[in-house]
Order: C-alpha cells, then structure tokens, then sequence
C-alpha cells in the first residue's frame, strides 16, 4: 500500500489539520480558474470542474510527488482552443485522451529525467512569465459584460472589489504573524463571504462566471470517426498539449523539489498526468496539467503531504454535487487577492539581486523565456527555445576552450598535445592549430586532455590527416579513450587514421 499510493507514508509525518486545511483552500482558488479557463475555451462551464477533480485526485494519489496539485490548467486548454472552433467537442475529447497517452509513453521509456537539460536562468524566465500570467489573469475579473461587450467596471463596484481584494491581501500578509494554525487564504475567503453575505455588499460573486451545480462526471466515448484523418486532425493538438503538460508539470515538480528540500519521481508524475487525461477525456473533462498557481497555495498552506490533494479534489466533486449554492456566493474578489499573493510569492524575486551577477546570456535567456510564456501562453515553446539558446551559448563558450600544446621530441616527431573537446563547433579552431607545410615527416597527436565527441570531431581528423598525406607525411592518433575509439571505428568507412599505442602510458578510459 505504502509503495503504491504513498499516502499514508508513516515514515514522513503528517499533520492531517493542516493537510485538510489546505485542501480547502486549493479547491477555493481551483473553482474560479477551472470556470474560467473552460468559458475561454468555449467549453461548458462543468468540464473545467471535472477536470479539476479527476487530474486532482488521479495525480495526487499516484502522481510524482506529495504537495502538487494538477487540474484543469490554462497552459494545456489554451492548445485546444483551435481545434474545438474548427471540429467540436467530441474531437476535443479525442484529442485528450491520445495526449494522455502519450504522457504515459513518456513516463514509461523514463524520458522526464531530460528536464535535467533545462538551465537555471530558464527556471528564472518560465517562473517569472508564469508570475506575470497569474496576475495579469487576475485583471479580467474586473471586467463585465454591457451590452453584448465586455468592458471594465467603474465607479462603486470597483471600489467595492478593489476594497475587498485589498482587505484579502491584508489578512494574507498580517494573519501569518499571529498565528498559522489555519491557512491565511482560507482565513480571507471566509471573512470576505461573511462580510459580503451579512452585510448584503454587491459585488461580483463565483454565479457571475457561471453555475457550478452538476452530478458525478458522467462516462463518455467521444463520437468521432476511427480513421487516419481523424488522427491527422488530432495528433498535432495532443502533441502539443501533452508537451505542454509535461513541461509544465516537470518544471512544477523541480520547483517543489527546492522549496521542500525533497526529491520527486518525474517519470511517475508522467504516467500520473496521463493517465488523468485518458480519464477526462472518457469523463467530460477538458483536460490538464499541474498548476503552480495552486501549488505554490498548497505549500503556503503548510502541506507536505498527498492528503491535500485529495481533499482539494473530493471537494470539488462534493461541490459539484451538493454545494454549488454556497460557493457561487463567494466574491470573487477574495479569490483574486489569493491569486495576486500567489502572483507575487511565486516571482523569482532574488532574479533581480544576482541580475549584474550573472552573465548577460543568461539574463537573456530568461528574459526570453519569461516574454515568450506571458505573450503565447505557450509553455513548451518557451522552454524550448530557452534551452536551445543555452546549448548554443554552451556549445560556443566550450569551443573557444579548445588549446594545443607544440613541441619537437630528440627524434624529430612533431607532438601536438591537445586541450578541450574537439566537437562541433571547436573543429575550426582546431584545424588552425597544425602548421602541415612546416611539420616534419612524422606527427603525434595526442588526446590525452581531449575528447573526440561527435561525426564533426572525425571529420576534423580526417581532413588533418588527409592534408598530411598530401605532402607524405604520417599521422599517428595517441591517448584516445574508449569511446573515442569506438567513434573512429564506426567511422571506417569515412576516416583512415593511425593510432598509436603509447609504450609508457596506458590508453585513457573513462
């Protein structure tokens, strides 16, 4: 049991006050954000809800690690925007189910390990962008609708909402002071409903986003043709999102992963994610990922622990069911002065201390990063484009550190010792190392500090060797390693090169 569900993990303890507490208050700032990212869609309003209690409980229970929260996310909904104008529901749903697949095919071949390769600064600029969404997210709920166009609120109502926003945040910020026996946001909530409810305060309620009243999910096998067109027509939408979710997901989990000091299981969220959106899409769900919005609630709540999670989802379920009358009444300004504390402890603010520290292609890096995810929403590409501008930087900083040491031995044979690995982007710099006109007849080059690493490097060798026969002269290869070997030998058909084993000194291995 302990294994499978890691839920009541006895070696890790748990404070079940505060895990329920928390619970809570996720499903709070769930509700609102699951309604309104399913109406942007063009979804019906329950789908964001199912959602957010079948990829909550599905996660928590089986996901990659305690304290996340998955749901019905704006990152991976976006994505099906296009394809529910153009074909419609039932093909929204297939799409769903393929990208859970896929998430699984991820998880089972242990591909998640290679959110490894997403750099620091990348973090920086993906926490940072997501930062400036959740706020700026925030900023539509002061908006309504007059005459068929949506327009800003003025005058008393925003005075109102902006009163209360205010009076949310402040009990956020000051209540941790004197106690944190009880969450601060679930705290705000309930003293902002009781003041609007006693005191008959007009303002805009969770009702004004839609209804929320609904039976269990109900089973549901999308209606759409098996054939190849039909998967042409999907599998671009459930790449994408299933992308989308895995990133977010990943970088979620790596967040976590520092702020509670402990190590998550990213291939296992993998299989957790998509296994909850084979499940939404079979049970009326739009589909998601997990949310740092709601997370970052989580932790801040004081949990640990996987109970929260599943608090958050039955919850929602039970209010589905049964309590849609009280939760429609809620302000919604309650639930953005959550959102903008969440906003605001979730920007990496330290990125602006270390700013002149660190080197002005990472400050690029994330600055990139953060404008691609707060224009295009687009997570993966953001990410994707961080780390490629990474690499590139790498790769040329790398191949600037390629050196060669020159010296003729008693025997007259020349020996270039070389430094740094000869890949890519180093081969020019290290044909320009040899002086072929002036050499004599008989030359060493050793590898004994270098690496030959990729098809590039082989050509390298080949071109210098060759530029050698020309004028009969003799090459011999020294010092190379294992690998190193076994690249040239795959190469023969390309490359002939004489190695020379070294008398004194055995072949470096790694």
């Amino acid at each position: 049991m302990k294994k499978v569900f890691n839920l009541f993990d006895f070696s890790q303890k748990v404070n079940f006050r505060t895990e329920m507490l928390a619970g809570l208050t996720v499903a709070m700032t769930m509700i609102p954000e699951s309604l309104s990212f399913a109406i942007l869609a063009g979804f019906p309003p329950l789908m964001g809800l199912y959602a957010a209690f079948i990829a909550g409980l599905i996660t928590a229970v089986f996901g990659g690690r305690p304290g996340m929260i998955s749901g019905g996310a704006g990152a991976t909904v976006i994505v099906l925007i296009a394809l529910m104008k153009s074909y419609g529901l039932e093909y929204v749903f297939a799409a769903v189910i393929l990208a859970g697949i896929l998430q699984i095919v991820v998880g089972i071949f242990k591909l998640g390990k290679f959110i490894r390769l997403v750099p620091q600064p990348v973090m920086f600029g993906f926490v940072n962008g997501l930062a400036v969404i959740i706020f700026m997210s925030q900023l539509e709920q002061f908006k309504t609708i007059v005459n068929g166009q949506m327009t800003w609120i003025s005058g008393n109502p925003l005075y109102i909402m902006l009163g209360l926003v205010v009076l949310t945040i402040t009990i956020i910020v000051f209540l941790p002071k004197l106690t944190k026996a009880i969450p601060a946001s679930l705290v705000a909530i309930i003293v902002v409903f009781v003041l609007v409810f006693f005191f008959g305060i007009e303002t805009k309620t969770v009702r004004d986003i839609a209804s929320i009243s609904g039976g269990f999910p109900p089973f549901h096998i999308p209606n759409i043709p098996l054939n190849l067109e039909m998967l042409q027509v999907i599998f671009p939408y459930a790449l994408i999102m299933a992308a989308v979710g895995l990133t977010e997901g990943l970088l979620t989990l790596n967040l976590v992963d520092e702020i509670t000091e402990t190590k998550g299981d990213g291939n296992r969220e993998c299989i957790a994610q998509g296994g909850s959106n084979i499940l939404n899409g079979f049970f009326f769900g739009m589909g998601g990922c997990p949310m740092i919005a709601q997370t970052l609630v989580n932790l801040s709540a004081g949990s640990r622990a996987r109970l929260s999670g599943i608090i958050a989802a039955l919850t929602i379920l039970l209010i589905i069911l049964f309590g849609a009358p009280v939760i429609e009444r809620v302000p919604m300004a309650a639930l953005v002065g959550v959102m903008v504390m969440v906003a605001i402890g979730t920007f990496e603010w330290a990125s602006f201390r270390i700013i002149n520290k660190m080197p002005k292609h990472d400050v690029f890096v994330g600055v990139v990063v953060a404008v691609i995810t707060i224009l295009l929403h687009n997570l993966a590409l953001a990410v994707l484009i961080g780390v490629i501008i990474s690499a590139l930087v790498f790769a040329w900083e790398s191949a600037k550190r390629i050196r060669v040491k020159k010296y003729t031995d008693v025997a007259g044979v020349k020996h270039y010792e070389i430094y740094g690995p000869l890949f890519f982007a180093s081969t020019t710099a290290f044909l320009e190392k040899f002086d072929v006109a002036n050499d004599p007849a008989e030359v060493i080059i050793d590898f004994r500090e270098s690496k030959i690493t990729d098809m590039s490097a082989i050509d390298a060798v080949n071109k210098i060797t060759e530029r050698y026969a020309k004028v009969n002269k003799v090459v011999h290869l020294r010092h190379l390693s294992a690998d190193c070997r076994i690249l040239l030998k795959n190469a023969n058909q390309v490359i002939e090169v004489n190695i020379l084993e070294d008398p004194t000194y055995k072949v470096v291995i790694d």
